[in-house]
């Protein structure tokens, strides 16, 4: 029989090798990870690094439609309550054109249809999360403000940019109509429908004409809330999809990197199991001589 006379560097080799095991399994218990560096799967850690940068975009994504689904909701709330201000207006015009009102009466009517004129202004100068809704590009200037000298009687302050947000991978998606498109386009300018039916009722003139002009602009205006529609429909689709691929990006992750975790625990307590055994061994060898082997 032949007896290695020096047994200890094995010994210590074993207790090394015993203690990584242990250390690998940990980490793949706390990371929930079977592939924590390139050395444990070079193809599978770099596929990884891909799912990974992935799904951070699609997190960045998420985050965009989640702003913008709140800013959409709330311009189209808000033309909303436009579109049912300009209907009260328009009521108050079809009374006004009764031509058996006195001049005081008009003059009501007038001065009810100033109130609503300014409600529009200040729905128009909406603002979310501090940036005015309606003023193009230049959200951090009210778009509207009063002015006598403009024949609306206000004067827009915002232009007449388009603001885009990324929802996706070369995906684009305008969030704002300026409000020179939805409230001053030319022959449908709200505020000037109004200001002329005021103008009208004040000298009991052309008030049927000006009644119709303001009925021209509520529906055009009623018609560009569609796009707001539209774009809460996009938003609401894109994030489906990216819930989606969130979900299969995670299953991938899981396929190409998963651990079994009741796996990893028992080898970190097999792993315990070699160390405390190799330890022992080693010191029952520093006890020992040649002799004692070989009795």
């Amino acid at each position: 029989m032949r007896v290695n006379p020096n047994p200890m560097p094995d010994l210590l080799a074993a207790l090394n090798q015993s203690q990584l095991e242990s250390q690998q399994a940990s980490l793949e218990i706390s990371t929930g990870r079977s592939v924590n560096q390139p050395s444990d799967n070079p193809t599978s850690f770099a596929q990884l690094v891909e799912n990974n940068d992935q799904a951070t975009f699609n997190a960045g994504y998420l985050q965009s439609i989640s702003a913008v689904q709140g800013q959409l909701s709330t311009a189209d709330s808000t033309l909303s309550s436009i579109t049912t201000t300009l209907q009260q207006a328009i009521s108050l015009g079809v009374e006004g054109a009764n031509g058996t009102l006195s001049d005081s009466d008009r003059a009501a009517i007038a001065s009810e249809l100033q109130g609503i004129q300014s409600q529009l202004i200040s729905l128009a100068n909406t603002a979310y999360q501090g940036r005015y809704l309606f003023a193009g590009t230049d959200t951090g200037t009210a778009p509207y403000v009063l002015d006598n000298t403009a024949p609306s009687g206000v004067a827009y302050m915002g232009n007449n940019g388009v603001n885009q947000v990324s929802i996706g991978n070369g995906y684009k998606l305008a969030v704002n109509q300026p409000g020179s498109q939805l409230f001053s386009a030319t022959g449908n300018d709200v505020f000037r429908a109004v200001n002329g039916l005021i103008q009208a009722l004040q000298t009991n003139t052309a008030i049927p004409a000006a009644e119709s002009s303001l009925s021209a602009a509520y529906s055009y205006l009623s018609a560009q809330r569609v796009f707001y529609g539209n774009a809460l429909d996009q938003a609401q689709s894109q994030t489906n999809y990216l819930n989606t691929a969130k979900l299969q990006i995670s299953q991938k992750q899981n396929a190409l990197g998963g651990v079994d975790l009741a796996a990893a625990a028992t080898d970190v307590s097999q792993s315990q199991v070699d160390t405390q055994a190799t330890l022992a061994a080693i010191s029952k060898f520093s006890q020992n001589t040649l002799f004692d082997y070989i009795k």
